[in-house]
């Protein structure tokens, strides 16, 4: 049964819906209000903050963490200074991806990882014969994010000994609030200006109240998944079990994915140290990938066509889809779109997968297949780069 998040005695009372789900064994709201827009364009234009404490958080630590670290992930740790953050995936002896989340650089032999699923015997596996520790610290630390346009102006009257101006994107700081240690990064899951906030449990609470008696002159208000669900899809960036199954979850070797086949090859280092599955890697750069990571743009006006030959218009309201769906090349099936979402600030469906090399140049015209009225049918799409939403705001 879901337990409560640290934050839950202020969530509860804000979940309107009683909408709920689990995420990693604890509660978590989808949606605050009846309807999720409201939370999404907080988002978008103004401030959100969403509980994110279910993450998975492991601390390696000792005279040879970073040489531990530099074995799960595929990114090249020595290129990670302290006070940085990297974004990276972690793979099996084949190249197939496990997982993927952040390694934070808290100190010289110290590193903080995040993750979706559980990793602790996976990395302590890894780590046999080193001196290194692994710890997991999940019940250890709430995490909160505060994401939007105006998430920096809101933090920068909560914490104290934190230069929010001079802190760069994928940075962390120590600071407090309300005297408390707080531990703040520049990181998300939306594709936007935002920060991630990391505090004890007991003080959770205090951190919310802090946020909420600021942040009500600047529009923040409590997210749910239904609102970043979409966000993230906007900001072309992956969920496991969604977009790519993990290795270790895999029934069969069709369902596992590499790096290179889900656009994350820019994190890969080859060059650096040998990474669990660099030597699998090595040879698919060398020979090539078979699927490719793609996003896509429905045509508005095939999807109207579709809508009107059964007298509706294109259903555009509704939440996101984690539900794949076939796309097509001249009546073959080339690929499948792994998340799909009507984006409400672009105004368009997009989508986003994985299709065979051949078709995953940009401008590629495709078809993806669309459900109406309990029919299959299919919509002209286009490949285009991700992500979709890129506003300069995030990294400024």
């Amino acid at each position: 049964m879901p337990v409560p998040t640290p934050f839950h005695g202020r969530t509860a009372v804000l979940c309107e819906s009683y909408d709920w789900r689990s995420w990693a064994g604890y509660l978590a709201v989808s949606v605050y209000e009846p309807s999720h827009e409201r939370e999404y364009y907080a988002i978008r234009n103004s401030a959100a903050a969403i509980d994110v404490s279910p993450l998975f958080k492991y601390e390696i630590s000792g005279p040879e963490a970073a040489r531990l670290v530099d074995r799960i992930i595929t990114r090249d740790v020595t290129k990670c200074r302290v006070g940085q953050v990297m974004y990276t995936p972690w793979c099996d002896e084949d190249g197939k991806l496990i997982d993927d989340g952040t390694v934070a650089r808290l100190g010289e032999n110290l590193f903080r990882l995040t993750a979706a699923e559980p990793n602790l015997r996976w990395f302590t596996d890894v780590g046999y014969g080193l001196e290194a520790q692994v710890r997991d610290v999940s019940q250890e630390l709430a995490a909160l994010s505060v994401q939007g346009p105006n998430s920096r102006a809101i933090l920068k009257q909560v914490l104290t000994g934190v230069d929010l101006d001079g802190l760069g994107y994928f940075r962390l700081a120590q600071g407090e609030v309300a005297g408390v240690p707080v531990t703040v990064t520049r990181t998300g899951y939306t594709g936007d200006l935002g920060y991630e906030l990391w505090i004890r449990p007991s003080a959770a609470e205090l951190l919310w109240d802090a946020l909420f008696a600021v942040g009500a002159g600047y529009g923040l208000m409590p997210a749910g998944m239904v609102a970043l669900d979409i966000a993230r899809i906007e900001a072309g960036l992956l969920l496991i079990e969604v977009d790519y199954k993990s290795a270790h979850h895999a029934l069969i070797e069709a369902q596992k994915s590499s790096p290179y086949e889900l656009g994350l090859g820019w994190a890969v280092a080859l060059d650096g140290a040998d990474f669990i599955g660099r030597r699998a890697l090595r040879a698919e750069k060398a020979r090539g990938s078979e699927w490719a990571f793609v996003g896509l743009e429905v045509d508005w006006l095939s999807l109207e066509k579709l809508f009107a030959q059964v007298g509706l218009p294109p259903q555009v309201a509704g939440r996101a889809s984690r539900t794949a769906v076939p796309l097509y090349k001249n009546g073959r099936q080339i690929g499948q779109a792994t998340s799909h979402t009507f984006s409400p600030i672009l105004k368009k469906q997009i989508a986003i997968g994985q299709v065979r090399r051949t078709y995953a140049a940009p401008g590629t015209p495709l078809e993806i297949e669309i459900t109406v009225e309990h029919v299959r049918q299919r919509a002209r799409a286009v490949v285009v780069q991700t992500p979709f939403y890129n506003p300069p705001h995030k990294k400024a």
